[in-house]
Protein backbone atom coordinates (compact mmCIF):
# COMPACT_ATOMS: atom_id res chain seq x y z
CA UNK A 1 0.00 0.00 0.00
CA UNK A 2 2.82 2.40 0.91
CA UNK A 3 4.56 1.75 -2.41
CA UNK A 4 1.33 2.33 -4.31
CA UNK A 5 0.72 5.55 -2.38
CA UNK A 6 4.23 6.83 -3.23
CA UNK A 7 3.73 5.95 -6.91
CA UNK A 8 0.39 7.80 -7.01
CA UNK A 9 2.01 10.85 -5.36
CA UNK A 10 4.90 10.80 -7.82
CA UNK A 11 2.51 10.49 -10.75
CA UNK A 12 0.43 13.39 -9.47
CA UNK A 13 3.57 15.48 -8.93
CA UNK A 14 4.96 14.77 -12.39
CA UNK A 15 1.70 15.28 -14.23
CA UNK A 16 0.25 18.20 -12.32
CA UNK A 17 2.39 19.96 -9.75
CA UNK A 18 5.57 19.89 -11.85
CA UNK A 19 3.81 21.43 -14.85
CA UNK A 20 2.22 24.05 -12.63
CA UNK A 21 5.62 24.85 -11.11
CA UNK A 22 7.17 25.24 -14.57
CA UNK A 23 4.31 27.56 -15.58
CA UNK A 24 4.84 29.74 -12.51
CA UNK A 25 8.64 29.87 -13.01
CA UNK A 26 8.18 30.87 -16.64
CA UNK A 27 5.87 33.70 -15.65
CA UNK A 28 8.32 34.90 -13.02
CA UNK A 29 11.48 34.64 -15.14
CA UNK A 30 10.06 35.24 -18.61
CA UNK A 31 11.97 32.14 -19.81
CA UNK A 32 10.83 28.65 -20.75
CA UNK A 33 12.58 25.58 -19.34
CA UNK A 34 14.77 25.19 -22.44
CA UNK A 35 15.99 28.77 -22.08
CA UNK A 36 16.77 28.36 -18.39
CA UNK A 37 18.75 25.19 -19.06
CA UNK A 38 20.78 26.70 -21.91
CA UNK A 39 21.50 29.95 -20.10
CA UNK A 40 22.26 28.46 -16.67
CA UNK A 41 24.10 25.23 -17.51
CA UNK A 42 27.51 25.10 -19.17
CA UNK A 43 27.92 23.10 -22.39
CA UNK A 44 28.49 19.38 -22.00
CA UNK A 45 26.69 16.35 -20.66
CA UNK A 46 24.85 18.21 -17.90
CA UNK A 47 23.22 20.61 -20.38
CA UNK A 48 22.51 18.07 -23.13
CA UNK A 49 20.98 15.52 -20.78
CA UNK A 50 18.73 18.16 -19.22
CA UNK A 51 17.62 19.32 -22.68
CA UNK A 52 16.96 15.71 -23.69
CA UNK A 53 14.89 15.05 -20.55
CA UNK A 54 12.95 18.29 -21.04
CA UNK A 55 12.08 17.51 -24.65
CA UNK A 56 11.11 13.90 -23.93
CA UNK A 57 9.01 14.94 -20.93
CA UNK A 58 7.14 17.68 -22.77
CA UNK A 59 3.39 17.40 -23.26
CA UNK A 60 3.89 18.52 -26.86
CA UNK A 61 4.33 15.67 -29.36
CA UNK A 62 6.40 17.96 -31.59
CA UNK A 63 8.91 18.47 -28.79
CA UNK A 64 8.91 14.78 -27.84
CA UNK A 65 9.74 13.70 -31.39
CA UNK A 66 12.42 16.37 -31.87
CA UNK A 67 15.01 14.04 -30.33
CA UNK A 68 14.38 11.48 -33.09
CA UNK A 69 14.69 13.64 -36.21
CA UNK A 70 17.18 13.11 -39.02
CA UNK A 71 20.40 15.17 -38.62
CA UNK A 72 19.52 17.11 -41.77
CA UNK A 73 16.24 18.20 -40.19
CA UNK A 74 17.75 19.62 -36.99
CA UNK A 75 17.79 23.26 -38.16
CA UNK A 76 14.10 23.14 -39.10
CA UNK A 77 13.36 21.40 -35.81
CA UNK A 78 15.04 24.27 -33.92
CA UNK A 79 12.85 26.73 -35.81
CA UNK A 80 9.76 24.69 -34.88
CA UNK A 81 10.78 24.64 -31.21
CA UNK A 82 11.37 28.39 -31.16
CA UNK A 83 7.99 28.98 -32.81
CA UNK A 84 6.17 26.59 -30.47
CA UNK A 85 7.76 28.20 -27.41
CA UNK A 86 7.17 31.70 -28.81
CA UNK A 87 10.82 32.63 -28.61
CA UNK A 88 12.12 35.37 -30.87
CA UNK A 89 15.33 34.02 -32.49
CA UNK A 90 16.59 37.56 -33.16
CA UNK A 91 16.46 38.39 -29.46
CA UNK A 92 17.75 34.95 -28.40
CA UNK A 93 20.32 33.99 -31.07
CA UNK A 94 22.49 31.97 -28.68
CA UNK A 95 19.56 29.73 -27.72
CA UNK A 96 19.27 28.35 -31.24
CA UNK A 97 23.01 27.63 -31.35
CA UNK A 98 22.93 25.85 -27.98
CA UNK A 99 19.85 23.80 -28.86
CA UNK A 100 21.39 22.79 -32.18
CA UNK A 101 24.56 21.54 -30.47
CA UNK A 102 22.51 19.54 -27.97
CA UNK A 103 20.26 18.01 -30.63
CA UNK A 104 23.27 17.05 -32.74
CA UNK A 105 24.64 15.11 -29.76
CA UNK A 106 21.28 13.53 -28.89
CA UNK A 107 20.47 12.46 -32.45
CA UNK A 108 24.09 11.46 -33.06
CA UNK A 109 24.09 9.16 -30.02
CA UNK A 110 20.96 7.41 -31.29
CA UNK A 111 22.50 7.00 -34.76
CA UNK A 112 25.75 5.70 -33.23
CA UNK A 113 23.81 2.96 -31.46
CA UNK A 114 22.27 1.95 -34.79
CA UNK A 115 25.69 1.92 -36.51
CA UNK A 116 27.30 -0.12 -33.73
CA UNK A 117 24.37 -2.52 -33.68
CA UNK A 118 24.66 -3.07 -37.43
CA UNK A 119 28.33 -4.03 -37.06
CA UNK A 120 27.55 -6.27 -34.11
CA UNK A 121 24.93 -8.15 -36.09
CA UNK A 122 27.13 -8.65 -39.15
CA UNK A 123 28.93 -12.00 -38.88
CA UNK A 124 32.53 -12.49 -39.89
CA UNK A 125 32.66 -13.95 -43.41
CA UNK A 126 35.90 -15.64 -44.44
CA UNK A 127 34.74 -15.37 -48.07
CA UNK A 128 34.64 -11.59 -47.79
CA UNK A 129 38.01 -10.10 -48.88
CA UNK A 130 37.49 -7.00 -46.73
CA UNK A 131 36.93 -9.08 -43.61
CA UNK A 132 40.00 -11.18 -44.34
CA UNK A 133 42.10 -8.08 -45.00
CA UNK A 134 41.14 -6.60 -41.63
CA UNK A 135 41.98 -9.83 -39.84
CA UNK A 136 45.43 -9.98 -41.45
CA UNK A 137 45.99 -6.31 -40.58
CA UNK A 138 45.33 -7.18 -36.94
CA UNK A 139 48.12 -9.75 -37.03
CA UNK A 140 50.56 -7.41 -38.81
CA UNK A 141 49.97 -4.61 -36.30
CA UNK A 142 50.38 -6.84 -33.25
CA UNK A 143 53.16 -9.13 -34.59
CA UNK A 144 55.04 -7.07 -37.21
CA UNK A 145 58.19 -9.17 -36.89
CA UNK A 146 56.48 -12.57 -37.05
CA UNK A 147 54.98 -13.33 -40.47
CA UNK A 148 51.81 -15.42 -40.45
CA UNK A 149 52.68 -18.77 -42.01
CA UNK A 150 49.12 -19.63 -43.08
CA UNK A 151 45.60 -18.24 -42.82
CA UNK A 152 44.55 -21.28 -40.78
CA UNK A 153 47.27 -21.58 -38.17
CA UNK A 154 47.94 -22.21 -34.50
CA UNK A 155 49.80 -18.88 -34.57
CA UNK A 156 46.49 -17.10 -33.96
CA UNK A 157 46.66 -18.37 -30.38
CA UNK A 158 49.71 -16.12 -29.93
CA UNK A 159 47.46 -13.04 -30.01
CA UNK A 160 44.73 -14.61 -27.91
CA UNK A 161 42.34 -16.44 -30.23
CA UNK A 162 41.05 -19.82 -29.09
CA UNK A 163 41.83 -21.91 -32.16
CA UNK A 164 43.53 -21.94 -35.52
CA UNK A 165 40.73 -19.95 -37.23
CA UNK A 166 39.72 -16.68 -35.50
CA UNK A 167 36.41 -16.37 -37.36
CA UNK A 168 34.68 -18.61 -34.80
CA UNK A 169 35.59 -16.23 -31.96
CA UNK A 170 33.73 -13.27 -33.49
CA UNK A 171 30.27 -14.86 -33.16
CA UNK A 172 29.26 -12.92 -30.06
CA UNK A 173 30.12 -9.41 -31.25
CA UNK A 174 30.31 -9.94 -35.01
CA UNK A 175 32.41 -7.48 -36.98
CA UNK A 176 32.30 -4.98 -34.13
CA UNK A 177 34.83 -7.03 -32.18
CA UNK A 178 37.21 -7.13 -35.15
CA UNK A 179 36.77 -3.41 -35.90
CA UNK A 180 37.67 -2.51 -32.31
CA UNK A 181 40.70 -4.80 -32.11
CA UNK A 182 42.07 -3.52 -35.42
CA UNK A 183 41.53 0.10 -34.35
CA UNK A 184 43.35 -0.50 -31.07
CA UNK A 185 46.25 -2.31 -32.77
CA UNK A 186 46.56 0.24 -35.60
CA UNK A 187 46.12 3.56 -33.79
CA UNK A 188 47.40 2.73 -30.32
CA UNK A 189 50.02 0.24 -31.44
CA UNK A 190 52.58 0.64 -28.67
CA UNK A 191 50.09 0.13 -25.84
CA UNK A 192 48.30 -2.68 -27.70
CA UNK A 193 51.56 -4.57 -28.17
CA UNK A 194 52.50 -4.00 -24.52
CA UNK A 195 49.12 -5.27 -23.29
CA UNK A 196 49.48 -8.32 -25.55
CA UNK A 197 52.98 -8.98 -24.23
CA UNK A 198 51.84 -8.67 -20.60
CA UNK A 199 48.92 -11.02 -21.25
CA UNK A 200 51.32 -13.65 -22.61
CA UNK A 201 54.06 -13.28 -20.01
CA UNK A 202 52.83 -13.00 -16.41
CA UNK A 203 55.45 -11.43 -14.17
CA UNK A 204 57.03 -12.91 -11.07
CA UNK A 205 56.08 -11.22 -7.81
CA UNK A 206 57.11 -11.37 -4.17
CA UNK A 207 54.40 -12.35 -1.70
CA UNK A 208 54.37 -10.16 1.41
CA UNK A 209 54.30 -11.58 4.93
CA UNK A 210 50.79 -10.28 5.42
CA UNK A 211 49.58 -12.03 2.26
CA UNK A 212 51.43 -15.20 3.24
CA UNK A 213 49.57 -15.38 6.54
CA UNK A 214 46.24 -15.13 4.71
CA UNK A 215 46.92 -17.71 1.99
CA UNK A 216 46.72 -21.46 1.96
CA UNK A 217 49.72 -23.38 0.63
CA UNK A 218 47.95 -24.05 -2.70
CA UNK A 219 47.00 -20.37 -3.10
CA UNK A 220 50.54 -19.33 -2.26
CA UNK A 221 52.01 -21.63 -4.92
CA UNK A 222 49.72 -19.99 -7.51
CA UNK A 223 50.09 -16.41 -6.39
CA UNK A 224 53.84 -16.26 -5.90
CA UNK A 225 54.46 -16.57 -9.63
CA UNK A 226 51.73 -14.26 -10.86
CA UNK A 227 51.57 -10.50 -10.75
CA UNK A 228 49.44 -10.51 -13.87
CA UNK A 229 47.70 -13.81 -14.59
CA UNK A 230 47.87 -14.38 -18.32
CA UNK A 231 44.74 -14.05 -20.44
CA UNK A 232 43.75 -14.34 -24.10
CA UNK A 233 44.23 -10.86 -25.56
CA UNK A 234 41.83 -11.18 -28.53
CA UNK A 235 39.11 -12.93 -26.51
CA UNK A 236 39.32 -10.28 -23.79
CA UNK A 237 39.16 -7.59 -26.51
CA UNK A 238 35.91 -9.08 -27.81
CA UNK A 239 34.64 -9.26 -24.22
CA UNK A 240 35.51 -5.60 -23.58
CA UNK A 241 33.73 -4.79 -26.86
CA UNK A 242 30.64 -6.35 -25.31
CA UNK A 243 31.17 -4.23 -22.18
CA UNK A 244 31.50 -1.03 -24.26
CA UNK A 245 28.41 -2.02 -26.28
CA UNK A 246 26.35 -2.46 -23.10
CA UNK A 247 27.51 0.91 -21.78
CA UNK A 248 26.46 2.47 -25.08
CA UNK A 249 22.98 0.97 -25.45
CA UNK A 250 22.16 1.51 -21.76
CA UNK A 251 22.84 5.23 -22.20
CA UNK A 252 25.68 5.23 -19.66
CA UNK A 253 28.17 6.54 -22.24
CA UNK A 254 26.07 9.65 -22.87
CA UNK A 255 27.98 11.38 -20.08
CA UNK A 256 31.31 10.68 -21.74
CA UNK A 257 30.28 11.37 -25.35
CA UNK A 258 28.33 14.54 -24.56
CA UNK A 259 31.44 15.87 -22.80
CA UNK A 260 34.02 14.96 -25.47
CA UNK A 261 32.07 15.25 -28.74
CA UNK A 262 31.10 18.89 -29.45
CA UNK A 263 28.60 17.63 -32.02
CA UNK A 264 27.46 14.12 -32.97
CA UNK A 265 29.48 11.26 -31.44
CA UNK A 266 30.81 8.91 -34.11
CA UNK A 267 32.06 5.35 -34.45
CA UNK A 268 35.59 6.70 -33.99
CA UNK A 269 34.60 8.07 -30.56
CA UNK A 270 33.26 4.61 -29.67
CA UNK A 271 36.45 2.89 -30.82
CA UNK A 272 38.61 5.34 -28.87
CA UNK A 273 36.50 4.56 -25.81
CA UNK A 274 37.16 0.87 -26.42
CA UNK A 275 40.92 1.56 -26.48
CA UNK A 276 40.64 3.36 -23.16
CA UNK A 277 38.62 0.52 -21.63
CA UNK A 278 41.12 -2.08 -22.85
CA UNK A 279 44.03 -0.26 -21.26
CA UNK A 280 42.17 0.46 -18.04
CA UNK A 281 40.91 -3.11 -17.75
CA UNK A 282 44.45 -4.41 -18.18
CA UNK A 283 45.66 -2.24 -15.29
CA UNK A 284 42.62 -3.21 -13.23
CA UNK A 285 43.29 -6.90 -13.88
CA UNK A 286 46.87 -6.55 -12.65
CA UNK A 287 45.76 -4.63 -9.54
CA UNK A 288 43.10 -7.25 -8.73
CA UNK A 289 45.78 -9.96 -8.94
CA UNK A 290 43.32 -12.85 -9.53
CA UNK A 291 44.23 -16.39 -8.53
CA UNK A 292 43.46 -17.74 -12.01
CA UNK A 293 41.59 -17.00 -15.23
CA UNK A 294 38.41 -18.46 -13.71
CA UNK A 295 38.06 -15.16 -11.85
CA UNK A 296 37.69 -13.26 -15.10
CA UNK A 297 33.92 -12.74 -14.84
CA UNK A 298 34.23 -11.46 -11.28
CA UNK A 299 36.96 -8.99 -12.21
CA UNK A 300 35.08 -7.88 -15.33
CA UNK A 301 31.88 -7.25 -13.36
CA UNK A 302 33.78 -5.24 -10.74
CA UNK A 303 35.46 -3.21 -13.49
CA UNK A 304 32.10 -2.62 -15.21
CA UNK A 305 30.58 -1.30 -11.97
CA UNK A 306 33.54 1.03 -11.45
CA UNK A 307 33.15 2.53 -14.94
CA UNK A 308 29.38 2.89 -14.41
CA UNK A 309 29.99 4.75 -11.17
CA UNK A 310 32.44 7.10 -12.88
CA UNK A 311 29.93 7.83 -15.64
CA UNK A 312 27.27 8.86 -13.13
CA UNK A 313 29.22 12.09 -12.69
CA UNK A 314 27.89 14.57 -15.32
CA UNK A 315 31.36 16.14 -15.52
CA UNK A 316 32.98 12.80 -16.38
CA UNK A 317 34.94 12.20 -19.56
CA UNK A 318 36.85 8.94 -19.73
CA UNK A 319 40.32 10.42 -19.88
CA UNK A 320 41.92 9.78 -23.29
CA UNK A 321 45.52 8.81 -22.61
CA UNK A 322 46.45 7.15 -25.86
CA UNK A 323 47.75 8.43 -29.19
CA UNK A 324 44.49 7.66 -30.97
CA UNK A 325 42.68 10.21 -28.79
CA UNK A 326 44.96 13.21 -29.16
CA UNK A 327 42.41 14.78 -31.48
CA UNK A 328 39.78 14.61 -28.73
CA UNK A 329 42.01 16.44 -26.26
CA UNK A 330 42.23 19.41 -28.64
CA UNK A 331 38.49 19.59 -29.30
Amino acid sequence: FARMFVQVCLYFYCKCLWRCLKFVVRKLTGQCELQRICYNTKPGAARTMKIEASLKGSKSKRLQTSVNVHPDAIEKTIDDIMELKRINPDINPQLGVSLQACLLQIVGYRNLIAEVEKLRREPYDSENPQHEEMLLKLWKCLKPNSPLKARISKQWCEIGFQGDDPKTDFRGMGLLGLYNLVYFAEWDTEIAQQVLSDSLHPKYREVTKKELSQLSKAEYEKKKFDKAIGYSFAIVGINITDLAYNLLVSGALKTHFYNVAPEAPTLTHFQQTFCYLMHEFHKFWIDEDPLDIMEFNRVREKFYKRILKQLQNPEMALCPHFAASESLINM
